[in-house]
């Protein structure tokens, strides 16, 4: 019996996965490399990002290229204009840097252009059209500038690397650009009035509304891995909105709960995983059927972004914690529904990204 137990040990041993993400602290300006081992998380690594030791410079978006070679962070708050750092993932040393525009946000690279897409939230600007920012990411060039929407926060790239797509959080829009031409291709306004069929008053008092400020405030946008579909966080409607990409329009509207956040999609398309910050909790859809699955209360409170792993059996999950609070990374289960480990880190845990799994 013993003789068993010992071959049983070593056998998880031996079949056990290791999972690396990366998570930036906002409020501390420091970057953390999560380890989890199937059972347990942990912080590997905590090393300090920006260059101004006397300024809190916001690290807030992150992402890592296709390669894995590779780290991106941006640098939101700046002066005034945010900067984008490349890092290695072999020693976690910033190689190079560009200026981008006022706070520098999301991003991504595509796999078949080889360029990273980095939309400007401008959130200390003024309350008009900002943009996104085409980066070559081996010399560290911004390219071109493309102008979208007000307040652009989420964006993603399509799963064929060639549409970028991003929503402006102030003006209830979804923006698709093709990733080839660097041209705004499609432009789709998310307001509950202008795609309910309302009357020409309706639209027009619609329209002036969105002078001062928007009721739906998406959030964030992840386009499906095999279907013509994006499902979008609209914070300020408690909603997620799935959009037809191939018809360009509505086609679905899933109460939330309070304040969703980010939204992402396991790469074998089954889950649909949502952040409700305003909740603490993390909530999470089965694609198929779209059905509630569960809804899991968070460590802490305000719960923010998701990086879910290659294999699509976990979902790491920042939350920012309040005032002095540690942030906290929270790996959720999406066979058993269940949160299995959490890991504290820097203050005010924001962008998080998936690296890599390895035995």
């Amino acid at each position: 019996m013993r003789f068993l137990l010992v071959i049983f040990f070593f056998y998880n041993q031996i079949q056990a996965q290791n999972y690396y993400v990366y998570v930036a602290a906002e409020s501390d300006d420091t970057v953390s490399l999560i380890k989890f081992n199937e059972t347990e998380a942990k912080e590997v690594e905590r090393f300090e990002v920006g260059y101004l030791p006397t300024e809190i410079e916001g690290p807030h978006g992150i992402t890592v290229d296709p390669n894995g070679e590779f780290w991106y962070l941006s640098l939101a708050h700046g002066n005034p204009f945010g900067k984008l750092i490349k890092y290695s993932t072999k020693n976690n040393e910033p190689l190079d840097q560009t200026t981008l525009g006022l706070f520098p946000a999301s991003m991504q690279i595509s796999s078949v252009t080889g360029l990273l897409y980095c939309v400007n939230f401008n959130l200390h600007g003024n309350m008009k059209p900002s943009s996104v920012s085409v980066v070559d990411p081996e010399t560290m060039a911004e390219i071109k500038r493309i102008k979208t929407g007000i307040m652009p926060h989420g964006s993603r790239i399509s799963y064929d690397g060639l549409k970028q797509y991003s929503v402006s959080m102030m003006s209830s829009e979804l923006y698709e650009i093709d990733a080839i031409t660097l041209k705004v291709s499609r432009k789709l306004n998310l307001s509950n009035k202008m795609n309910m069929g309302k009357s020409m008053n309706d639209k027009m008092e619609m329209k002036m509304s969105e002078m001062n400020h928007s009721t739906i405030k998406p959030t964030w946008v992840i386009p499906h891995p095999s279907k013509n579909i994006a499902f979008i966080a609209c914070n300020g409607s408690n909603e997620i909105i799935e959009v037809d990409l191939e018809n360009w329009k509505i086609s679905n509207r899933i109460s939330t709960g309070k304040g969703p956040y980010n939204v992402e999609i396991s790469p074998d398309g089954k889950y649909l995983v949502a952040t409700l910050k305003n909740e603490g909790s993390t909530a999470i859809w089965d694609l198929d059927n779209m059905i509630l699955l569960s809804k899991i209360k968070n460590t802490t409170s305000v719960s923010h972004g998701i990086a879910i792993s290659s294999d699509s059996k976990y979902a790491f999950v920042s939350v920012e914690g309040i005032g002095g609070e540690p942030g906290v990374v929270d790996v959720i289960s999406l066979k058993r529904l269940e949160k299995i480990s959490s890991v504290n880190v820097g203050k005010q845990a924001g962008g998080i990204a998936f690296w890599k799994m390895e035995n």
